[in-house]
């Protein structure tokens, strides 16, 4: 039987992989082929959000022959961060298509005594 037609482009997710320690957590998100500046990390909440798109240009000219091959993918990954983190201090590196975030955690509330006056 003939098989249906393939997406041409489809969306493609990251493996990604999320580590906890007591000082942080890091996610770290596979996306091959993909610049650094078209990567976008939000977080809302205790939800870190990746997005990126993917663009790839291929260009063949021969005699009588023109080929150009551009493919285009986006992903968006969603992770709930497992603790609060510290949002002012996460850091966000790129390197040979693994993105690393590093989420520090927030500082655990201290109690806080409150002294009783007396009249």
């Amino acid at each position: 039987g003939r098989r249906g037609l393939q997406p041409l482009q489809p969306e493609f997710a990251p493996a990604v992989d999320v580590k906890e320690s007591a000082e942080s957590v890091v996610v770290k998100a596979e996306v091959p082929g993909i610049d650094a500046k078209d990567i976008n990390i939000s977080v809302t909440g205790d939800v870190l959000t990746i997005k990126g798109e993917k663009k790839s240009e291929r260009e063949e000219k021969e005699t009588n022959y023109h080929l150009v091959e551009r493919s285009y993918g986006s992903f968006s990954r969603s992770i709930k961060l497992p603790s609060a983190v510290d949002l002012d201090k996460i850091d966000a590196k790129y390197d040979q298509g693994v993105l690393t975030v590093t989420c520090p955690k927030k500082e655990a509330v201290k109690p806080k005594s409150i002294e009783i006056k007396t009249a």
